[in-house]
């Protein structure tokens, strides 16, 4: 007897539901977890997202935000829910590439947890301090914070975020002393910083420039090679002689780990469509990010080199979560 077309048959048959599943997909709603408040720049990010994949496949695509742990909480809860494209996470560089390294246990290993499907979008961000401090440029902020180590405090948007790490960065690169007050989510942290409880804090450029111009916050950089557009009298760290300092704040798209290639590519596919409309462009634009919306590949060696990149920063400065 010929075993051969039987083996055949079995794989077909094994292989059946999960070519019907990628076929039919989305069958039902989707749930995209964005792992900080509704308001903040992931949420928007997501929100865009998630609207171009219901028109586009037809399903409601339905943004539940779940906050804390510097996005571990909705992270985790993402990592375990059923690999069936039903449940996504939106999320930044902290989950992706940066928490593992900073907390002293994780519910999940993002290495292993998800698979990725595109990076979303990026954008540098702006220093500013409070203008009681008298600092209004880079090098008398520094000459300030030099002097009193230990006084000034730093918000960001939690731990393992470009807010956090890029000023763990600086302190090691210049060496100062700055006492990090972590939020949850981006309006808080801001809302604080024009009460004076915080003294200075890297943040998405949009978010802070109308506060910048209205006198509330002094910009004394921005974490890029060259100035940004959006905020051309600020000088750029490569400019004031630091381009080490450059910094990107990001977010990505991902899914649980096992979920069916085929309704990764899909979603991928369709991701990178809707990221690139231009309502979306001209949307996220106005909130500081370009859109990226690349492979799956693509997002994998970027999480891949940013891990790399900022386990130096966290070694060298000893930051650590509780």
């Amino acid at each position: 007897m010929n075993k051969r077309p039987i083996k055949h048959l079995l794989a077909v048959a094994l292989a059946a539901p999960i070519l019907a599943l990628a076929q039919a997909y989305p069958s039902k709603p989707v749930k995209v977890v964005v792992t900080f408040p509704p308001g903040s720049t992931p949420d928007i990010v997501g929100r865009a997202l998630a609207s171009r994949l219901q028109s586009a496949l037809g399903q409601p695509f339905v943004v539940e935000n779940r906050a804390g742990a510097g996005g571990n909480i909705g992270a985790d809860a993402v990592a375990k829910a059923p690999a069936d494209g039903y449940t996504l996470l939106v999320s930044t560089n902290g989950v992706f590439a940066i928490n593992k390294l900073l907390y002293k246990s994780m519910p999940f290993d993002p290495h292993t947890a998800f698979a990725p499907i595109s990076l979303l979008a990026t954008a540098p961000q702006m220093l500013v301090v409070k203008p009681s401090l008298g600092a209004h440029d880079f090098k008398t902020f520094l000459e300030y914070a030099r002097s009193n180590p230990g006084k000034l405090s730093y918000g960001s948007v939690g731990a393992g975020s470009a807010s956090h790490l890029t000023m763990e960065l600086l302190k090691s690169t210049a060496g100062i002393s700055i006492v990090h007050v972590p939020y949850k989510g981006f309006p808080p942290a801001v809302t604080d910083m024009l009460a004076g409880n915080i003294d200075t804090m890297f943040a998405i450029i949009p978010g802070v420039l109308q506060h910048v111009k209205a006198g509330k916050m002094t910009a004394i950089a921005v974490t890029a090679l060259k100035r940004s557009p959006l905020a051309a009298d600020v000088p750029s760290v490569g400019e004031l002689g630091y381009p080490q300092l450059e910094s990107l704040a990001w977010i990505g798209l991902a899914a649980p780990a096992g979920t069916p290639v085929r309704v990764l590519e899909r979603l991928s596919a369709e991701t990178m469509k809707g990221m690139h409309e231009p309502e979306v462009r001209d949307l996220l634009g106005k909130a500081g990010f370009d859109v990226v919306a690349g492979s799956p590949e693509d997002f994998a060696s970027w999480i891949a080199a940013e891990s790399e990149k900022w386990s130096k920063v966290i070694r060298a400065s000893g930051a650590k979560v509780d």
